[in-house]
């Protein structure tokens, strides 16, 4: 019998904007460099298993983050009041916001900001881990599980790549559901959905979401979330750390009440899209965006697709996170990317032009094994 204890991470948002249902690894675990980690994952390591060293930006690249915040605020909180509005028609007051982490923490705090602004209610807020390859932490929906109807729950990410999250999502809770006896929706829901993988989203451009830009400074200072046996055990929830050391740099409030201060002024537009009658509640799933992949693919003879990222939250992940061969750019949206353009310069990775994609942009790994 699972015996949950209650989660003990506690990230650098108030406690009501969101619960982290996460075991809090403290320093149990080494950060890596980029270059190590990038060769034990193309040796057969999980990359749950390893942290990275969080990267730290030039000031050149956070007067880019600045810059784009303020441009893209509005945009944000137009398409924040869109999900929210359709996740409230879908479920109603009976909503429990089940963000995944760590890109999707962000977003859910400010889709609880977006329903506390319009309807006055606290929708509850838990963020959970789900991880390529090793599925959703069923340990995390137990505990939610307890306190809220599993037809309540409604999954959100900041945005798509390949849909690789997708997939796991709707596998991990297909067999939760059938060996639990529950009835929890597959549903994702994002702000951007460039990979036509999403039921729930706002729009398909594939556009700067300004969280996708920094790490834990931007995500309550928690880090990506981290599965090992050896730490996390069969009663545990999947870990992460607290990044306590970089509280002076932390921009999570501040991202939230930039894009917050602007709900009074986008809600008649969000009011309008959403008595638009071709406005769909849900979205029709095309895979459009693996597709773009599968053609990138065969073009640059790159066998394993996971070494492929496509679109700006996913090649800034690369950028930030990975060892990066090439980045792909649609011509179309070159003015649209400073902050990729940033990263690959001060990074010395090539640019190459390329429009036969869904995305904006694509980052594609370098093989760093012989």
């Amino acid at each position: 019998m699972c015996r949950l204890a209650k989660p003990n991470m506690k990230g650098s948002y108030p406690d009501s904007y969101v619960t982290f249902v996460l075991k809090d690894i403290g320093s149990l675990v080494k950060e890596q460099s980029t270059q190590e980690r990038e060769m034990a994952i193309q040796n057969g390591t999980h990359y749950s298993e390893m942290l990275p060293i969080e990267y730290v930006p030039s000031q050149k690249y956070m007067d880019l983050y600045q810059a784009s915040l303020e441009e893209d605020a509005a945009q944000v909180a137009t398409l924040v009041g869109i999900v929210a509005e359709k996740a409230w028609q879908l479920k109603g007051r009976e909503l429990t916001i089940v963000s995944l982490a760590r890109a999707g923490t962000p977003i859910g705090v400010l889709v609880y900001r977006y329903l506390k602004y319009r309807y006055g209610i606290d929708v509850p807020h838990y963020s959970i881990s789900i991880i390529r390859g090793k599925g959703i932490d069923k340990n995390a929906l137990r505990y939610i599980l307890k306190q809220h109807e599993d037809q309540s729950l409604l999954f959100f990410d900041g945005w798509t790549g390949k849909g690789a999250i997708t997939r796991e999502l709707k596998k991990a809770l297909k067999e939760f559901n059938e060996s639990h006896g529950t009835k929890i929706g597959d549903e994702l829901a994002v702000l951007a959905d460039p990979g036509y993988c999403a039921e729930i989203s706002a729009t398909y451009d594939d556009f700067l979401i300004p969280s996708a830009c920094l790490n834990s400074t931007i995500s309550g200072l928690v880090s990506r979330t981290f599965h090992r046996v050896d730490i996390i055990g069969p009663d545990d929830f999947h870990g992460a750390r607290y990044y306590k050391d970089l509280k002076n740099d932390d921009r999570s409030l501040e991202f939230i009440k930039n894009i917050e201060d602007q709900f009074s002024n986008v809600e008649g537009v969000v009011k309008n899209y959403m008595k638009q009658a071709e406005t769909r509640l849900l979205n029709q799933v095309t895979w459009e965006g693996l597709n773009s992949v599968l053609r990138i693919s065969c073009e640059y003879g790159i066998e394993d697709v996971n070494m492929i990222k496509p679109g700006v939250g996913e090649t800034t992940r690369v950028l930030l996170r990975r060892v990066p061969w090439k980045i792909l750019i649609h011509p179309e949206k070159r003015h649209l990317l400073g902050h990729i353009l940033q990263l690959a310069e001060e990074k010395e990775i090539e640019i190459v032009e390329y429009n036969n994609m869904s995305y904006s942009c694509c980052g594609l790994i370098k093989k760093v094994l012989k």
